[in-house]
């Protein structure tokens, strides 16, 4: 099956682009003339393998890591700089030029998340509404009654049918209320309505092809859906989250986390090389890259998180794009929370988002 998957999706990286306008359930707008802003969320990916690449214990763990030799042929080296670079090459030989790089505490420059639980649905609902709420405890379904940046920005003139939202974990409709608010939002397993061959072969290979799924889709799908979209509607503002790094997580399987991580820069690096060769998007687009969570810091415990695992609150920033100083890993001192985020993308847009309850990022 998963030989099917992998078929389909190289059809897809071959299809030409195509010139037929496509209708989808994203409204279509024209290439806007002010600033573009991609979020990106890597849900549950530690602060300690973007700084530091793979962890010395676990990599060795045969409980962690079955195949300890080829893991650590891909990603190991003694050097720091240099696993790290073998792990997320786009971070560290592009954003580490280009932009800049929050959360590496060895230097005491420290991101957190501030609500009280260190999970998906409290962290996701603290980064786009600036709240800390203390009454969002768990990751269930339920709908949230706080506004988010996404839909505040909606009401703009500047961006309205200018937004769209990408999530590879089918919880997002709920953290975002789309029911309130009739954000764009494709979730999970959801097809996205198109005349595309690219898209009817990523909704084809969802429906038909995908046999074991989850709440999380394949990040993969997520992306390609994303790219598609991104490429055709040329929105303004777009968010695209990832999920399997923390799925395979809670599997244990390091191996695994790894391996999504190194693909998850990879992607990253197609889009932001897209981005760089479009007119419109060129040099007009910044790129901030984070993650709703951090994990447990010990090398037992990497696999879980909760508001009582030491390590579940300590996340990362990383931004890069027009205006944003090239200061590389930060090493000063800092304390930064991932409540910051929200006010930080209305400010990159030249909006004011008053509903949160936290100042913007300082973009220097």
């Amino acid at each position: 099956m998963k030989s099917i998957l992998a078929t389909a999706l190289l059809i897809i990286m071959l299809q030409p682009m195509y010139k037929q306008e496509s209708k989808n359930s994203f409204p279509k707008r024209k290439i806007p003339v002010a600033s573009n802003l991609i979020v990106i969320t890597i849900d549950g990916f530690r602060w300690q393998e973007v700084f530091s690449g793979a962890d010395p214990t676990i990599i060795n763990s045969e409980k962690f890591t079955p195949d300890t030799s080829t893991t650590k042929l891909l990603y190991w080296d003694a050097s720091v700089d240099e696993r790290r670079k073998k792990l997320l090459p786009f971070f560290w030989n592009v954003i580490a030029k280009k932009g800049q790089l929050l959360g590496n505490r060895q230097y005491d420059n420290k991101v957190n998340v501030a609500n009280l639980y260190s999970l998906s649905y409290p962290g996701y609902n603290e980064m786009f509404t600036g709240i800390a709420d203390i009454s969002i405890t768990s990751n269930r379904k339920l709908k949230n009654s706080n506004i988010n940046v996404f839909e505040y920005l909606q009401s703009k003139k500047d961006f309205k049918d200018s937004i769209a939202i990408f999530s590879s974990w089918d919880v997002f409709p709920y953290i975002l209320n789309t029911d309130r608010n009739n954000l764009p939002v494709n979730s999970g397993y959801e097809n996205l309505e198109s005349s595309s061959v690219q898209q009817q072969i990523i909704n084809a290979v969802q429906s038909e092809a995908i046999y074991d799924k989850t709440a999380t889709r394949h990040d993969q799908l997520t992306f390609l859906t994303a790219k598609e979209y991104i490429q055709h509607y040329k929105p303004r503002l777009t968010y695209i989250s990832l999920g399997e790094t923390d799925e395979f997580a809670h599997q244990g399987r390091y191996d695994l986390y790894l391996q999504q991580a190194a693909q998850v820069d990879k992607m990253i690096g197609e889009l932001w090389n897209w981005v760089q060769t479009t007119p419109g998007y060129k040099n007009n687009t910044t790129f901030i890259i984070t993650t709703d969570h951090g994990r447990g810091s010990k090398p037992s415990k990497w696999t879980s998180h909760g508001e009582f695992i030491t390590g579940s609150s300590q996340t990362w920033f990383a931004i890069l794009g027009p205006g944003i100083t090239p200061l590389g890993e930060i090493k000063e001192k800092q304390q930064y929370y991932q409540q910051q985020l929200a006010q930080t993308i209305a400010h990159v847009l030249g909006e004011n988002f008053s509903q949160a309850e936290a100042a913007p990022l300082s973009l220097r």
